[in-house]
C-alpha cells in the first residue's frame, strides 16, 4: 500500500496547469523509482495470470500508452500493481508536439482533453530509457510485461507513414514484449486515415512482412523470437468500419487489438469549460463508446483473438465492464489521474473476483 493517500495529493496537482502537473508527476516518478520514495505510490500486484498472444500477463490491468511517452518511468509504473505497462507513442525523430496549452481537465465529467501530438524525445532516447529499466531483473513467477507503442512523425507525409512505422518497429522490436501500432490518435494530422480500408491493408501488410524478417534475427538474449503486434484503434468508428478493421487484422496475422484511443466526440461534455478544445477526449465519457467497439470487435473476431480494452475506466466496476463487453485485459490512463495509484490493484482484484 502507498504511504501517501492520493486524496491528499490530488488537490495540489489539480491546482496546477494540467500539463505542468503531468510533467511534475513524471519527474517525481522518474527520480523516485527504485528508491524508498517509491513507497509513496506502490501497491501490491494482484496475481491473476492470463495467456494472450503467447504471453503470460500477470494480471488483467495495464498502463495505457500516452502517460510515459519517453519510457522514463517503467519501473515506477510497475510498482503501482500493473500487470503490464505500455509506453510511447514514440516516433523516429524527436518532436515537440503541438503548441501549448494542449491538455485540459474537465473535472465534472471526470475527463481530459489533450492535443499533445506525439511529443517525445525520439526513438534513440526511448530505447536507451527502455534498456535502463530494471523490472526484468525482478524474480517473479509472472514478470511484468512491457508494450512499446509506435507512431509517425508529424512532418512525415501520410503517404510515407509506413516508413516511420517500420523504422520504429526495427528499433523497439528487440526490447518489447509486444509492439502497438498507433493509428488512432486524433492529434497527428491525417493519422486516423490509416484506419481506412486500403491504407490499413498496406500498412499492416508491410509491418507483417518486416516482422517475419525480425522474427528470424537473434535478439538481446541471442535467440530469435516472434514479438506480438497489436493495433490501437479509435472509438469513433461505425459497425461497418469495425468489421473491415477486424478482417484486416486477421488477414495480416496481427496478434491483438487495443480498443480504444481517445474520442473526437463532445456529446457527453457539452457546455462544460474546455469542452470545445481541439484534441482527444478521454475519461468517463469514453466508457460507453469504447465498450461498444469492444463488443463489435469480439463479435467479428471470435473468442480467441486478443482484445485489450481501454477508455473510461475510472473505477474497478468500469474495468469489469470492459471484460464483460469482450476484452481479455484492460488498460488505464485518465482513471489514474482522477482516482490515483490504487486503481490498478483494485481493478485487478475486482476482475479476478468477477472471473471466478
Amino acid at each position: 500500500m502507498s504511504l501517501i493517500p492520493y486524496a491528499l495529493t490530488r488537490p495540489f496537482l489539480f491546482g496546477m496547469d494540467a500539463e505542468a502537473a503531468h510533467d511534475l508527476t513524471m519527474d517525481m516518478l522518474t527520480r523516485g523509482q527504485g528508491t524508498p520514495l517509491q513507497w509513496a505510490w506502490c501497491h501490491d500486484t494482484v496475481d491473476d495470470p492470463i495467456e494472450l498472444a503467447g504471453l503470460t500477463f500477470p494480471n488483467r490491468v495495464g498502463m495505457a500508452a500516452g502517460l510515459d511517452k519517453n519510457a522514463r518511468c517503467i519501473d515506477a509504473l510497475g510498482a503501482m500493481g500493473f500487470g503490464f505497462v505500455e509506453v510511447g507513442t514514440v516516433t523516429p525523430k524527436p518532436q515537440p508536439g503541438n503548441p501549448k496549452p494542449r491538455m485540459f481537465r474537465l473535472p465534472k465529467a471526470q475527463a481530459l482533453i489533450n492535443r499533445l501530438g506525439f511529443n517525445n524525445d525520439g526513438l534513440d532516447a526511448f530505447i536507451r530509457n527502455v534498456q535502463q529499466a530494471k523490472f526484468r531483473q525482478q524474480k517473479r513467477r509472472h514478470p511484468m510485461l512491457l508494450g512499446l507503442n509506435i507512431g509517425k512523425n508529424a512532418t512525415t507525409p501520410i503517404e510515407e507513414a509506413t516508413r516511420d512505422y517500420l523504422t520504429c518497429l526495427d528499433g523497439v522490436y528487440p526490447h518489447a514484449d509486444y509492439v502497438t501500432v498507433n493509428i488512432s490518435s486524433p492529434n497527428t494530422q491525417n493519422l486516423r486515415s490509416l484506419q481506412s480500408d486500403e491504407a490499413l491493408d498496406a500498412l499492416l501488410g508491410a509491418i507483417a512482412e518486416r516482422r517475419e524478417v525480425l522474427a528470424r534475427q537473434p535478439g538481446p538474449s541471442g535467440k530469435a523470437r516472434r514479438v506480438p503486434i497489436f493495433v490501437k484503434i479509435a472509438p469513433d468508428l461505425d459497425a461497418a468500419q469495425v468489421s473491415v478493421i477486424a478482417a484486416t487484422l486477421q488477414r495480416h496475422g496481427m496478434d491483438g487489438v487495443i480498443a480504444t484511443n481517445t474520442t473526437i466526440s463532445r456529446d457527453a461534455v457539452q457546455g462544460l469549460p474546455h469542452a470545445q478544445e481541439t484534441g482527444g477526449l478521454s475519461g468517463a465519457p469514453v466508457l460507453e463508446a469504447s465498450n461498444r467497439v469492444i463488443a463489435q470487435l469480439r463479435a467479428a473476431l471470435g473468442r480467441q483473438f486478443p482484445i485489450i480494452g481501454v477508455g473510461g475506466i475510472m473505477s474497478a466496476e468500469d474495468a469489469v465492464s470492459k471484460i464483460r463487453a469482450g476484452a481479455d485485459v484492460v488498460q488505464i490512463y485518465t482513471g489514474l489521474i482522477y482516482a490515483g495509484p490504487g486503481l490498478p490493484s483494485s481493478a485487478a482484484r475486482a476482475i479476478k473476483k468477477a472471473m471466478r
